[in-house]
């Protein structure tokens, strides 16, 4: 199943391991009331933290290699043809009658934030299995950096991320929802990249630690400052533990860009970066506009010999839906990654794909604009 090259080596590419959902998603034209229907839209659309992730990538010039799993029930078909007609592959997700394709339906207000959802995605835990998963064990041996999300058996998660540890592949750990992101507690070790909103970082650093030892933080309108101050007992938590960089979203704010020993110019091996067409494009812009290790102070929470903090601002946009944005984060950071540009180019790319998924009506846009994602991206570098 794996594609290789003519020497008979597996193909480095990205991997990206997790759920294919159909998301159902009703927006509300009022504020909506408790016991009562309200009118509104209702928009199906292809969703899943990894499927979302991937797909941005993809559009981003990248060719990630996804392992997913879908039933032959109406929306695993629907997502399956919308996958092909992107000219992706689909030799790594699994097929079968008695797969209950993933859905979940999202309740948002009148902002474009999630008010409340159901989410019916146990077959990725029944189907995606170890078993499936180490089928592509030399995909993720080769690949320059593998993404998880938490939907994942814990079985999973741990073969996957045990797969790319014998072979020194970064891990990405993608929480999902706050009761998944636990599913880190095991497998920190593994962890290079963590991408958990600010709820998400309180239930991992409760994990980790083995006790609620973190409050969810009320923010009140506090300055940036202050809610760093609140936030960074949990993230120093994480570091300690293993992650190597965490990117912590932090909604209309942007996003935190943390480490602890790790420097804001780590990059992929040179030898397992890709760049075709798009990402080429988007690799030399970046690079001759913002070489790499400069960045200004001004953005700098902290700094010392082994912690630092960065905080990126978010874009102004034209908000229409904010499910995407998330995730179009974390794939335009993993396809910059995989080009060769470093974390804080990489952070800039992922906010200005962010910017772009949130001003549709879809969880990823239909084509990003090289010069848009370009112009939009490098002023945060400065």
């Amino acid at each position: 199943m794996e594609k290789q090259r003519k020497d008979g080596d597996v193909e480095a590419v990205p991997v990206v391991i997790g759920g294919m959902v159909l998301d159902i998603q009703a927006t509300s034209s009022i504020p909506p009331h408790p016991r009562t229907t309200c009118p509104g839209q209702i928009y199906y659309v292809q969703g899943g933290v990894a499927r979302n992730i991937a797909e941005c990538m993809t559009k981003l010039g990248a060719q990630p290699f996804m392992i997913s799993a879908l039933g032959l029930d109406m929306p695993g078909n629907l997502l399956l043809e919308h996958w092909k007609s992107a000219g992706l592959r689909t030799e790594g997700i699994r097929k079968h009658k008695d797969i209950k394709t993933p859905t979940v339906c999202h309740i948002l207000d009148v902002s474009g934030e999630v008010a409340a959802g159901v989410a019916s995605v146990e077959a990725v835990e029944m189907f995606l299995t170890p078993k499936w998963i180490q089928q592509f064990k030399h995909t993720i041996r080769s690949a320059p950096l593998l993404m998880v999300d938490a939907n994942l058996s814990p079985p999973a998660i741990e073969v996957s991320c045990r797969l790319a540890a014998e072979s020194n592949v970064p891990v990405w750990f993608e929480p999902v929802s706050i009761a998944k992101s636990e599913r880190i507690a095991p497998i920190v070790k593994y962890i290079t990249f963590a991408s958990p909103n600010e709820d998400e970082l309180i239930a991992m650093a409760n994990a980790l630690s083995s006790q609620n030892l973190f409050c969810p933080i009320e923010r009140n309108n506090c300055s940036m400052d202050t809610l760093f101050q609140m936030l960074k007992p949990a993230i120093w938590l994480l570091l300690e533990k293993g992650v190597k960089i965490l990117v912590l979203t932090i909604g209309s704010d942007g996003v935190l860009l943390c480490t602890k020993g790790e420097s804001i110019s780590w990059r992929i091996c040179l030898e397992k970066t890709q760049q075709h067409g798009f990402s080429r494009q988007l690799f030399e812009n970046m690079t001759s506009s913002y070489p790499s290790n400069l960045y200004s102070d001004s953005k700098v929470l902290e700094r010392s010999p082994n912690f630092l903090a960065v905080h990126f601002p978010a874009l102004p946009a034209s908000v229409v839906r904010l499910t995407g944005a998330g995730d179009c984060l974390v794939g335009g950071m993993i396809a910059s990654l995989s080009t060769g540009l470093d974390v804080m180019q990489s952070v800039a790319i992922g906010i200005a794909a962010a910017k772009a998924s949130v001003e549709v009506d879809s969880n990823v846009p239909s084509q990003f604009s090289l010069p848009t994602i370009t112009v939009n991206a490098i002023p945060l570098c400065r």
